[in-house]
């Protein structure tokens, strides 16, 4: 995953923004992507991110630059080598999926409504039917997203997890904050989901976006660039 480091991007995107669309120089994002590819050694597969829980099957034709169709997605999976699934993620929690003698991976963006909604249960059972595995031979990574101290919430995210919206009562991974308000924990959110498809192995999501090492949609009120989350199978 990177950082917000290492890139030609100014302004409140310096310096490594991978995002398109979020006002950045176009000329600054592509030399930004490019170097990410140069980096990795594999052709990056981007997204057009939606909050959804679309996942996409993606092939060498669907790298970029060069690629006649941008998926609107916010999940991918492939089976060849040296094609990186990118996620792009600013508060948000990137999750990466490699499947056991490396023979599929998958990137997940899940934001709280994509995990709500099965984001990471899609993109696991499409890796599973890449590589022909179960779930229990998929190992799952998550980065950097917005902390439990920095995630402010409403009842209508504890409604999506089906969790009491009690106010002034904290629920599973979720801290009662004031009044009708709660500190939503991301990271062990999807934990819990990933656990209960059948992943026994899950690291990563320690990283909290609020600092300055990372892009944060929230810290900037929206005026920020995109990190990336990648993953490949060597070629």
């Amino acid at each position: 995953m990177t950082t917000r480091a290492g890139g030609c991007s100014a302004g409140p995107y310096a310096s490594m923004n991978l995002g398109e669309f979020v006002g950045d120089d176009p000329a600054a994002v592509a030399h930004n992507r490019a170097r990410l590819a140069e980096q990795i050694g594999a052709r990056a597969v981007f997204l057009q991110q939606v909050h959804g829980v679309r996942v996409v099957h993606v092939t060498a034709q669907d790298a970029w630059p060069g690629s006649a169709t941008l998926h609107q997605a916010d999940a991918c999976v492939t089976a060849e080598p040296g094609l990186a699934c990118v996620v792009q993620a600013a508060d948000c929690l990137p999750v990466l999926f490699a499947a056991a003698r490396g023979v599929a991976v998958g990137a997940a963006h899940a934001g709280w409504r994509g995990l709500a909604g099965g984001v990471l249960e899609q993109t696991l059972q499409a890796v599973c039917a890449a590589g022909r595995c179960q779930p229990a031979e998929v190992s799952a990574w998550l980065g950097a997203c917005i902390g439990p101290d920095d995630f402010e919430v409403g009842a209508d995210v504890l409604h999506a997890f089906g969790a009491p919206a009690v106010p002034g009562q904290s629920a599973p991974h979720f801290k009662a904050g004031a009044a009708d308000r709660w500190w939503a924990d991301l990271a062990r959110l999807a934990r819990q989901r990933l656990t209960q498809s059948g992943v026994k192995v899950v690291s990563g999501g320690t990283w909290p976006t609020h600092g300055s090492r990372f892009f944060s949609f929230r810290r900037d009120r929206g005026l920020t660039g995109r990190m990336g989350a990648a993953i490949w199978i060597r070629g």
